[in-house]
C-alpha cells in the first residue's frame, strides 16, 4: 500500500493570510488538530506550510499575543515533510520518524496537494492487519475441531 491509498483526500486548508482565531475556529468546526497551508500554482493548492493547534498554544497564546493580530503565515511550520502518493507506506513512515512529524501532506507527481496522512492512519492499519494475522490462529483451532473432533481432556 502507498501513501495515496491511505491518506484522507478531504484535507482542510488555508491561506498564509488566514488570521489565526479564523485558523483556530476552522479547526474546531472541522476536529482537525492540523491545516495544510497552500498556495495555488497554475490554479492547483500546493502545500507550504502546516499550522497545527500545538502552534497556535506555543505561538500565539503562551505569549500572550493577540490572535487577531496574527495570520497562519506568521505561525505556521514552513519546512513541511511532503510525500509522493506513490511512497510507500513504510519510507513514508520512516521519513516521518526522521523528521519527527505525525502529518504529512501528499502530493501528487506535479506537487498538487491531494491529501493528508497521519501516523493515526498508519497505526489503524497496522492494527488491523495484527488483528487478521490473530484470527489466523483462531481459523485454524476451529479447522482442526471441525475436521477431527474435540479435543480430549
Amino acid at each position: 500500500m502507498n501513501a495515496g491509498e491511505l491518506c484522507n483526500r478531504q484535507v482542510i486548508t488555508a491561506a498564509r493570510e488566514t488570521n489565526i482565531s479564523e485558523a483556530a475556529q476552522l479547526m474546531r468546526d472541522r476536529h482537525v488538530g492540523s491545516l495544510i497551508v497552500v498556495e495555488k500554482h497554475d490554479n492547483r493548492p500546493q502545500p507550504v506550510g502546516i499550522l497545527t493547534d500545538r502552534d497556535i498554544v506555543i505561538e500565539v497564546l503562551a505569549e500572550n499575543v493577540d490572535p487577531d493580530t496574527v495570520t497562519v503565515g506568521d505561525v505556521m511550520t514552513t519546512a513541511v515533510l511532503k510525500v509522493c502518493e506513490h511512497d510507500s507506506l513504510f519510507d513514508t513512515a520512516q521519513r516521518m520518524r526522521a523528521r519527527g512529524v505525525r502529518r504529512v501532506p501528499v502530493v501528487s507527481n506535479q506537487g498538487e496537494l491531494v491529501g493528508v496522512l497521519a501516523q493515526d492512519d498508519i497505526l489503524a492499519l497496522l492494527c488491523e492487519e495484527l488483528t487478521l494475522l490473530v484470527k489466523v490462529s483462531t481459523r485454524e483451532v476451529e479447522q482442526e475441531i471441525k475436521k477431527r473432533g474435540r479435543p480430549v481432556t
